[in-house]
């Protein structure tokens, strides 16, 4: 069965990148029938931000991401935390140990610093602990094992490091980018424990997918370097190596270079999937939530970044993802994360909604509004926003009498004709007694322009413009009908005394 995890560490706030990796994780799983764990890799105790853990749980929760039911430690959704199996990690540290695969090293960070000094001086490719410097060290290797035996009962810190032989290539096939080949050479001696007792990602990262029987491991770009590595701890192990794909980086929104958080700043759109909260600036990070991405939206949006169908087809509910997805599909060069398309998502399911769904998207902060109302409203403007909070920010006009009205309209469209049939149309208006809708609205404005004898185009940007102190916006016989005919009346009489003045 296949199995996969999305593993992410609570150092702060979810990246979208890392939700697209969740995405991918999930969408193979439920294609191919198969299981997706989460697993909390907060072994470096030292980056751990309080909070940040339920930001992942939450994020995930939002878009859609199903987390599958396991025997994870301490709590619901197979969570696994990898500072809850801390003992286990060094079990398996000591079997590569007794192995010869790896070793005790107890070099101090100045011992360690003053070797890379060394090789910096004598212009070495790389200052690294690796199968040449690590024989000049203080390490299991180059003590005796009384010594090493007497260090450790002593107390005396150490780290254990994996033993790299460099003379072999190490080779594996990555689902995304093909076969890759590196020479072990080119590595180092990589800690697997550290002085505290805690594993590393390197160690961690293969015991756990080993234990957990994962067999496709979906990530980011950012750890084909450490492919290798992790590829060469199984067969030291004698595991079998789960299948790789490394998914394509997220560029800037021009293509040139990765995506940051401060292209994010100075774009003006958001790069995490909620809003965040720093613990200890205080510093706010948006959010696509928060800025009225909807989670259809956003899923679709980061399914696209990497990957296509092959088809024409661009909006996907999840489970049509689901069915379209594959690995094969997906492509290496970086994916140009262009938020004008994701607004261009937005919009698409914004439209699709039925007027009590984008009514409950709002309907907080329109409590004022009666729903019956705001059920008007939202169909006047779902055609015309990108967000949901833009079919109250574009409609201040519906609940509030214009105070001014837009110069550059009433300096060209406000003229006696506009006078004229706006004044017979509050004629007319005031003698209605029927239901007062855009249909009948519109019929009363058209016989009202006839009737004063002129052409109803002519004069329909001033109407607008009397009615909402504006020359554009949507629907205007719609927006007469939310309104009301008394309210219409008040507005258009009020337009013809301050402007006439004017």
């Amino acid at each position: 069965m296949v199995r996969v995890r999305f593993a992410p560490s609570p150092t702060g706030p979810l990246h979208i990148g890392g939700v697209r990796t969740a995405l991918y994780n999930y969408l193979f799983a439920r294609k191919n029938g198969g299981k997706m764990l989460l697993r909390i890799e907060d072994t470096d105790q030292n980056r751990y931000v309080p909070g940040a853990e339920g930001y992942i749980l939450e994020a995930l929760q939002w878009v859609g991401i199903e987390i599958d039911e396991g025997q994870g430690v301490g709590g619901p959704h197979a969570l696994y935390r990898q500072s809850e199996r801390k003992g286990m990690y060094r079990e398996y540290a000591e079997q590569l140990i007794a192995k010869g695969k790896a070793y005790y090293a107890f070099d101090t960070a100045d011992e360690i610093e003053a070797m890379r000094k060394r090789l910096e001086e004598a212009g070495a490719d790389a200052a690294q602990y690796n199968a040449i410097t690590r024989l000049q060290m203080s390490n299991s290797l180059t003590l005796s094992a009384d010594e090493v035996q007497q260090r450790i009962d002593n107390g005396d810190p150490y780290v254990v490091r994996i033993k790299i032989d460099p003379k072999q290539e190490i080779r594996f096939n990555d689902l995304i980018r093909g076969w890759v080949a590196v020479h072990a050479s080119t590595l180092d001696d990589k800690v697997l424990l550290k002085s505290d007792g805690m594993p590393t990602y390197h160690l961690a990262n293969i015991v756990d997918d080993h234990l957990m029987e994962i067999t496709h491991v979906i990530r980011g770009e950012e750890w084909l370097p450490s492919a290798p590595l992790h590829v060469l701890i199984y067969q030291y192990f004698g595991w079998t190596t789960p299948q790789f794909a490394h998914l394509p980086l997220l560029l800037k929104p021009e293509g040139n270079g990765k995506l940051s958080k401060r292209d994010a700043d100075l774009g003006g759109f958001p790069i995490f999937p909620l809003q965040w909260q720093d613990p200890v600036s205080g510093v706010v990070a948006r959010g696509f939530r928060e800025d009225g991405y909807l989670k259809e939206a956003t899923v679709n949006f980061l399914a696209f970044l990497g990957w296509n169908p092959g088809t024409e087809q661009e909006l996907f509910s999840m489970d049509e993802l689901v069915e379209a997805f594959s690995i094969e599909r997906i492509h290496k060069a970086g994916a140009r994360f262009d938020i004008t398309k994701a607004k261009w998502f937005n919009q698409q399911y914004l439209k699709g909604k039925t007027d009590e769904e984008l009514a409950d998207l709002i309907k907080e902060q329109a409590s004022a509004i009666p729903y019956h109302s705001l059920l008007k409203v939202c169909h006047l403007m779902k055609d015309r926003v990108t967000f949901p909070q833009e079919i109250l920010s574009e409609t201040t006009f519906l609940f509030e009498v214009p105070a001014v009205y837009e110069e550059a309209i009433v300096t060209s469209k406000w003229n006696a004709d506009a006078v004229k049939a706006i004044t017979t149309y509050v004629e007319d208006l005031k003698l209605y007694e029927g239901e007062f809708i855009a249909d009948s609205a519109k019929a009363i404005w058209a016989a009202a322009a006839e009737r004063a004898g002129i052409k109803m185009g002519k004069v329909m940007q001033a109407l607008r413009l009397a009615v909402t102190g504006a020359g554009h916006g949507p629907d205007l016989m719609l927006a007469m009908e939310i309104l009301g005919k008394d309210e219409v009346v008040s507005r258009l009489e009020k337009a013809l005394e301050k402007l006439s003045q004017g």
